[in-house]
C-alpha cells in the first residue's frame, strides 16, 4: 500500500528538477553526500539548521520547505537520517504547507513568487513546467491531491522531531552550537572540527582531558573569575573601579570593560550558561570522538541540565546568561544582539527549544547523572582539591582522572613545602600530622562561644591592653559561634597535603589515607556542603591571613561563599558519607594535656599539637638550642635538669640569694656598691644586675611568685625532649602532670601565673642590647595570652587555669577536645 505522504513527498521533488520516483529517498548514497555538499550541508548540524530555518516565525517559507524536502530525501539516502525521523519531518512540513494554503494552486503560487523574489528567470530549470504538470495531476484527480494531503496530515499522529526519549531529551541544550537530529554520534557528520578545536583551544588530545575539562566547566568554569570580580566591583567607589580596570591588559582589559558596562546599567550578573551550554556541545564532541561511552556523554548532558534548571526560569533567562557569558569572553557587548543570534532557536515553531525547559528532566536520568559526578569525584583527593583550590583555583583543572603534575609544579610545590611550611622528604608522611591542630579549632569554639554570652576575658591586664585590631578580631568570634572552627584549621592543612602530593616527594598511599581521614573529619563535624562552606566563610571573615607578600589581610570569604551558591561547584558533588569508623589526621590532644602546654605560655608558640619526634634536621636546631641556652647535651641531663625545674629551679635562687636582700636595704645598697667600686666578672656583673632589679622591684620580681618562670621552662624543655626522643611518651606525661600540679600549687588563675612569669623572665635575663625589645614583645604577648586579642596568638583565654573553677560556656557543637566536662555531646 503506498504512503500517501511519501507519494506527496516525491511528487514535490519534481520541483526541485528531481525525476519522478515512487521512492523519494531513491538515491545512491554516495551521490547523496555529494549533492547535500553541493547544497553546503557537509555535517548533519547544518542540515538541522536548514530544516529549523525553513520554519522560521511569520507566514510560510514556501522555499525554506521545498529545499528541506530535497534535503531531508537526500540525508535520508545518505544514511544520515533514519526513514521515521525524516517522515515525521515530512509529515511537519506538510502540515505547515497546508496550514497557510489551501489549495495545490496556493502552494505553487507562492512558491512562483518566492522563486521571483529571488530573481529566477523563467526556463531556468525546467520549474514551471514542473509547477504545471503537478497542476494537471491535480485537476485530473491523479496522485497524491490536496485534499487526500490534508486528510493525511489531519490524520498522522505528530511525531517528535527530534531525538526524545528520556536519555535525549538534555542533547537539546546543544542547539546552542548545532541542533541534534539523532543521538548516535559520529565524528565526522556531527562533530568533524572537535578534535582539532579540542587540541587548539585546550590542549586536549585524550578521554582523561576531556573528562578533567567537562568535570571544571560544571564545577567552576569561566564564572568564577567573572563573579569574584563582579562581587568585588559591586562593593567599590567608582574610583576603585577605575582603577582595577588600570590593572588589567590585553583580553583582560577588553572584558573589564564589557564587566563595568554590565556593572553601570545594572545588567543582571548571571553568565553561568557560558560554561553549561558548553558543557553539553563538549560531552557530545566526547561521544562523538568515541571518548564518552552513551552513558557518560548522557551523565554530562543531564548534569548540565540539572544545573541549568535550577538557575533558569527558561529559555530565554538562558541565553541571555549565554550572551552575557559570551560578552565577557569575547570581550564585546553583545547582549544586544540576542534576537539576532538566537530568535531562530527561540521562534522557530520546529526548535528543538518549544518544549518548555523546565520539562526536559527525566527524574531516573537526572538521578543517573547525580550518581555519575559524585563518582567522578568520589576518590578523597578530590576532597583535598576542593579545599585546596580555594587558595588556588586551577586545582579544580585536576578532577577526574589522575593527573601528571608538571616539572615546574613539581618544584614550587616542594619550594613551599621546605621555605614556608619546613617539611622536608625525610620528615615522611608522618611529618604532616604536626599540622592538624584540633586543639586550635577547640580554643577558637571557646572563644567563639564566651564571645557570643559576652564572657571573653576582660581587656584589662596589668601589662596594658591589646592593640583595636586585635579586640576587632576577637570580638568577631562572636558571630562564629554557630559554627565548629576544625574547618579553619582542615582547610590550611588540605592544601599542605596538596603540596606534599604536588611534590611527589612523599609515599602516596599515605598521602591518600590522610586524604581519607580528613573526608571523615569534615562529615563527621559538617553535615553537608552548605553548612562546610557557611562555617568556612563566617570563620575567614574573622580570621583573614595576609598573604606573605602583603601586610593587609585578604579574606577568601568571596571564593568560599561563590562555592556555597553555585549548584555546581564540586563540594556539592563530593561523598559525604563519613562512615562508621573514622579517624583524624594527626592526634586530638585531652583538653589537660592542652592545657598543660598551654603553660609554656610565649616562651614559645602557641603549643596546638602534640609535639612528635622530629627529622634528624630539625634534631639538630634542638640539640643546639638546648646546648646553648641550657648546656644540656642527653637525654639523662635533660630528665634531671626538668626534676630540678620542677623541684626548686631559679625560683629557689632567687629566694636564697635575693629575697633576704628584700628585709635590709642598707645592706643591699652597700652590696651594690661594693660591686660597682671594682671591676666585676661576668658572673659577678650578672650578680649585681639582679641585685639592682630586687632594689627597684624590677617587674615586681619581689612581690610575684617566679615559680611560673620555672614551670614554664620545663614545659618548653619537655616539649623539646620529646621531639628530639630523649623522653618517652610516659616521662613526658609525667613531666606535664607535674607542671600543672605545680601551677595550680602556686596561682589561682593565668593572670598570676603570666605576673610570676614575666617577672621571672625580667630578672633572670642578662643584660643584653635587646633586653629592652624583648621584654617589650614579651609583655605584648602575655597581653594576647592572657585577652585573646588576637584570637590565636595563645590559648589561654580559653582554657581554665589548672585546678580553677570552671568558667567557660559551652560550644554549641561536639568540635571539642575530649575531657571537656561543659561540652554539649
Amino acid at each position: 500500500m503506498v504512503d500517501p505522504l511519501s507519494a506527496w513527498w516525491a511528487q514535490q521533488l519534481v520541483l526541485c528538477d528531481w525525476a519522478f520516483s515512487p521512492d523519494p529517498t531513491a538515491v545512491e548514497p554516495d551521490l547523496a553526500v555529494q549533492r547535500l555538499a553541493d547544497m553546503e550541508v557537509t555535517d548533519r548540524g547544518e542540515l538541522g539548521w536548514r530544516l529549523i530555518e525553513a520554519f522560521s516565525p511569520g507566514n510560510v517559507n514556501p522555499l525554506g520547505h521545498l529545499e528541506s524536502l530535497e534535503l531531508l530525501a537526500l540525508a535520508t539516502a545518505a544514511g544520515w537520517l533514519p526513514a521515521e525521523q525524516a517522515h515525521a519531518w515530512v509529515a511537519r512540513i506538510a502540515t505547515d504547507i497546508c496550514a497557510h494554503c489551501n489549495s495545490l494552486e496556493d502552494w505553487l503560487a507562492v512558491l512562483r513568487q518566492a522563486r521571483s523574489a529571488l530573481d529566477w528567470e523563467r526556463g531556468d530549470d525546467g520549474f514551471l513546467e514542473a509547477c504545471a504538470a503537478l497542476s494537471s495531476l491535480e485537476h485530473e484527480g491523479a496522485g497524491i491531491t490536496w485534499e487526500l494531503l490534508a486528510e493525511t496530515v489531519r490524520r498522522r499522529r505528530r511525531a517528535p522531531l527530534w531525538p526524545s526519549s528520556a536519555g535525549d531529551q538534555a542533547w537539546r541544550l546543544r542547539a546552542a552550537f548545532a541542533p541534534l537530529l539523532v543521538s548516535d554520534a559520529d565524528e565526522a557528520l556531527d562533530a568533524p572540527q572537535a578534535r582539532a578545536f579540542l587540541a587548539k583551544e585546550w590542549q586536549i588530545s585524550d578521554r582523561a582531558g576531556l573528562v578533567r575539562l567537562l568535570l571544571w566547566l560544571a564545577g567552576q568554569g569561566d564564572r568564577y573569575a567573572w563573579d569574584l570580580d563582579a562581587n568585588r566591583l559591586l562593593e567599590a567607589s567608582r574610583g576603585q573601579r577605575e582603577a582595577w580596570l588600570a590593572g588589567q591588559t590585553g583580553d583582560a582589559m577588553a572584558s573589564g570593560k564589557v564587566l563595568l558596562g554590565f556593572l553601570e546599567r545594572g545588567e543582571t550578573l548571571e553568565w553561568a550558561a557560558w560554561d553549561w551550554l558548553r558543557l553539553v556541545d563538549l560531552a557530545y564532541s566526547g561521544l562523538a570522538l568515541g571518548w564518552l561511552d552513551q552513558a557518560e556523554a548522557q551523565a554530562f548532558a543531564h548534569h548540565a541540565l540539572d544545573l541549568i534548571t535550577r538557575r533558569y526560569s527558561d529559555w530565554v533567562a538562558m541565553v541571555t546568561a549565554y550572551q552575557r557569558g559570551r560578552s565577557l569572553f569575547e570581550g564585546r557587548d553583545s547582549v544586544g544582539d540576542l534576537n539576532r543570534d538566537w530568535g531562530l532557536l527561540l521562534q522557530s515553531s520546529a526548535s528543538p527549544w518549544r518544549e518548555p525547559l523546565a520539562t526536559l528532566q527525566d527524574p531516573d536520568c537526572l538521578d543517573a547523572s547525580r550518581r555519575a559526578m559524585r563518582a567522578w569525584r568520589a576518590d578523597a583527593r578530590h576532597w583535598v582539591l576542593a579545599l585546596a583550590s580555594i587558595r588556588e583555583p586551577e586545582l579544580l583543572m585536576r578532577q577526574g582522572p589522575a593527573f601528571t603534575v608538571s616539572e615546574p609544579i613539581r618544584k614550587e610545590a616542594r619550594h613551599y613545602l621546605q621555605e614556608v611550611l619546613g617539611l622536608y622528604p625525610d620528615d615522611g608522611v608522618a611529618g604532616l600530622a604536626r599540622y592538624w591542630l584540633p586543639a586550635q579549632a577547640h580554643h577558637l569554639n571557646q572563644l567563639a562561644a564566651d564571645a557570643d554570652h559576652g564572657a571573653l576575658p576582660s581587656l584589662t591586664t596589668p601589662f596594658g591592653q591589646p592593640a583595636a585590631d586585635g579586640i576587632a578580631k576577637r570580638d568577631a568570634l562572636r558571630g562564629c559561634s554557630r559554627f565548629s572552627a576544625t574547618i579553619h584549621m582542615a582547610e590550611k592543612y588540605a592544601f599542605y597535603l596538596q603540596m606534599a602530593d604536588d611534590s611527589e616527594e612523599f609515599e602516596a598511599e599515605g598521602l591518600s589515607r590522610l586524604a581519607e581521614s580528613l573526608r571523615g573529619v569534615l562529615c563527621h563535624f559538617y553535615p553537608d556542603a552548605r553548612r562546610l562552606l557557611n562555617a568556612w566563610a563566617c570563620w575567614e571573615t574573622a580570621l583573614p591571613e595576609p598573604p606573605l607578600e602583603q601586610s593587609t589581610p585578604v579574606s577568601l570569604a568571596h571564593e568560599i561563599r561563590w562555592h556555597r551558591d553555585d549548584p555546581g561547584s564540586p563540594f556539592h558533588w563530593l561523598d559525604w558519607q563519613a562512615g562508621a569508623s573514622w579517624q583524624e589526621p594527626g592526634p586530638r590532644l585531652s583538653l589537660p594535656r592542652f592545657t598543660a602546654l598551654a603553660l609554656v605560655g610565649p616562651l614559645n608558640g602557641g603549643a596546638w599539637s602534640e609535639p612528635l619526634p622530629e627529622s634528624d634536621r630539625e634534631v639538630e636546631a634542638i640539640r643546639e638550642w638546648i646546648d646553648g641556652h641550657y648546656a644540656l647535651q642527653d637525654g639523662e641531663a635533660l630528665r634531671e635538669f626538668l626534676d630540678y625545674l620542677l623541684t626548686v629551679g631559679d625560683r629557689q635562687e632567687y629566694q636564697i640569694n635575693y629575697a633576704p636582700y628584700t628585709l635590709n636595704a642598707a645592706r643591699l645598697k652597700a652590696e651594690i656598691e661594693i660591686l660597682e667600686s671594682d671591676d666585676c666578672s661576668e658572673e659577678e656583673r650578672n650578680h649585681l644586675l639582679r641585685l639592682k632589679r630586687v632594689r627597684d622591684n624590677d617587674a615586681g620580681c619581689n612581690a610575684f611568685d617566679m615559680a611560673a618562670w620555672d614551670i614554664a621552662q620545663a614545659v618548653d624543655l619537655a616539649i623539646a625532649g620529646r621531639q628530639l626522643t630523649w623522653l618517652s611518651e610516659a616521662q613526658f606525661s609525667a613531666a606535664l602532670d607535674r607542671a600543672s600540679t605545680l601551677a595550680a600549687q602556686h596561682y589561682p588563675g593565668w593572670q598570676a601565673y603570666a605576673r610570676g612569669l614575666y617577672a621571672g623572665f625580667s630578672f633572670f635575663m642578662g643584660e643584653t642590647d635587646e633586653r629592652k625589645a624583648f621584654l617589650s614583645s614579651f609583655r605584648e604577648a602575655l597581653i594576647s595570652w592572657l585577652t585573646g586579642a588576637p584570637p590565636l596568638a595563645g590559648p589561654w583565654a580559653s582554657l581554665d587555669f589548672p585546678g580553677a573553677r570552671p568558667r567557660h560556656w559551652a560550644p554549641m557543637h561536639i568540635d571539642t577536645l575530649p575531657g571537656d566536662a561543659r561540652t554539649l555531646h
